[in-house]
């Protein structure tokens, strides 16, 4: 093996690393039809109906009967669409999204037919980076999707999906970054060795581990915000908005190559949800209080204990998607550019300080740390008390309104009237009083017909 291949796959036998690439392989594959049929039940719950039940038992074979389906569809393409292009799009996207479980690790060390290695294919000292690249190139595939169909919803579905996913990368970027300064690497591996070690605060040790999502919870925040948007998923579907744009840079594509998308989907949401719970939720580690038990904390453990988590993350996708509405696109860009992007700075600012002065020692005297403690509570205090609503500043009312100035009708607004009812109907009041609901008109019979 030359220095270049032992620097990517370690000591492994191109044998043993071919095995664990099938196994990465299958294991995706079985996960996302698992995950399509729990979603379906999940959603079916919160929506109060029965979900898939008919096919085998709790409708469990009804995701992969939705796959052969897909597979033995007719798949046709769309007249003047670039043919190689049309094709070459939903295979870019499939590719990345299996690519990032090359550095994910499952597990930690194990014995594999006689040899110790580790339940990762390949472990780089940028990982992380690598994960980010890859998904990046991923874009090419939703934009080349609506390039090729050649088409006004397919191409503004892929425009929205480029802008989309541009945005949420920088934000899922920026939120990494104090998980690299926290752990002092961007090696997957390390990162979840380093939250194995028990929380330290301010030179006093807990016998909790030290998973990131606590100490760094602001960026544990933008990264679950970030990934919706990453994976298109409600409320951030916007690239494949139905009632706007039909589906999307994919609003051409059937049979086989809409299954490719359909497949894309559902990995990319196993990937983010694999990926939070390296970077965030222990990796392998088994979650406390099990992780005070050496025996549950190593080997093929890991496997379980990290699937597990993943699959809570992606129970939170489907939460999300059953409790949320979908967002509008402005709303949804203003969120990304305007309010995480400019946290995300502040809050690496404000980490930096506070890891050097951990680091140096700053916090090492207890009154340093009770005044940080008074600035952290008094931020809160800040952040959390209720303001009080501005008063609306009340308009003038104006005396005509001329309701067909524009060529349609508009109705007047309050404190208006239309010049053409002008001394004819009078402008209601509020309740009980004259022009109200229940009080009678100014200078007119009363409600029951009787004079007065």
């Amino acid at each position: 093996m030359n220095p270049l291949e032992s620097a990517v796959f370690g000591p492994d036998p191109w044998w043993l690393v071919l095995i664990k690439v099938v196994g990465v392989f299958v294991v995706l594959l079985v996960w996302t039809i698992f995950n399509v049929w729990f979603e379906r039940r999940v959603l079916g719950r919160m929506q109060n109906r029965k979900g898939p039940i008919m096919n085998g038992p709790l409708g469990l074979p009804q995701a992969l009967g939705d796959g052969v389906k897909l597979l033995l569809k007719e798949d046709f393409r769309p007249a003047r669409t670039d043919r190689v292009v049309f094709s070459l799009a939903p295979m870019l996207i499939a590719i990345a999204a299996f690519s990032s479980w090359a550095v994910i690790p499952l597990g930690g060390e194990v014995s594999m037919f006689g040899h110790v290695t580790r339940l990762q294919v390949s472990d780089l000292p940028v990982s992380v980076l690598l994960v980010l690249a890859i998904a990046s190139v991923g874009i090419y595939g939703v934009v080349l999707a609506g390039w090729a169909s050649n088409g006004t919803y397919s191409f503004l579905g892929s425009m929205r999906a480029t802008a989309q996913l541009i945005s949420y990368e920088v934000c899922m970027g920026l939120s990494l970054v104090t998980v690299f300064m926290f752990a002092g690497s961007m090696s997957t591996s390390q990162i979840v060795e380093a939250q194995m070690q028990h929380l330290s605060l301010f030179g006093l040790e807990t016998f909790f581990p030290t998973h990131y999502w606590l100490p760094l919870l602001p960026s544990f925040c933008i990264y679950i915000v970030s990934i919706f948007g990453e994976t298109n998923r409600l409320p951030f579907d916007l690239a494949e908005c139905e009632s706007e744009i039909v589906s999307g840079h994919i609003t051409d594509y059937s049979g086989f190559r809409y299954a490719m998308f359909f497949l894309a989907e559902y990995i990319n949401v196993a990937t983010v949800s694999g990926v939070c719970t390296t970077l965030f939720l222990g990796g392998y580690g088994a979650p406390w209080p099990l992780s005070m038990v050496d025996a549950v904390n190593h080997g093929w453990w890991g496997m379980l204990w990290f699937f597990l988590k993943a699959q809570l993350v992606v129970f939170f996708f489907v939460w999300v998607r059953a409790a949320l509405p979908r967002f509008r696109y402005d709303q949804f860009m203003n969120l990304g550019w305007k309010w995480l992007i400019p946290i995300s700075l502040v809050w690496i600012l404000v980490f930096s300080v506070l890891r050097g002065g951990m680091v140096n020692g700053w916090f090492a005297s207890p009154v340093v740390a009770v005044l940080v403690g008074v600035l952290i509570v008094a931020l809160l205090v800040w952040a959390l008390w209720p303001s009080r609503p501005p008063e609306a500043e009340e308009e003038a009312p104006e005396a005509e309104f001329d309701a067909f100035a524009g060529g349609y009708p508009v109705p007047p607004m309050p404190g208006r009237q239309a010049r053409q009812f002008a001394g004819i109907v009078a402008e209601s009041g509020p309740p009980g009083e004259p022009g109200g609901p229940s009080g009678a008109a100014p200078d007119g019979p009363s409600t029951t017909g009787e004079e007065h």
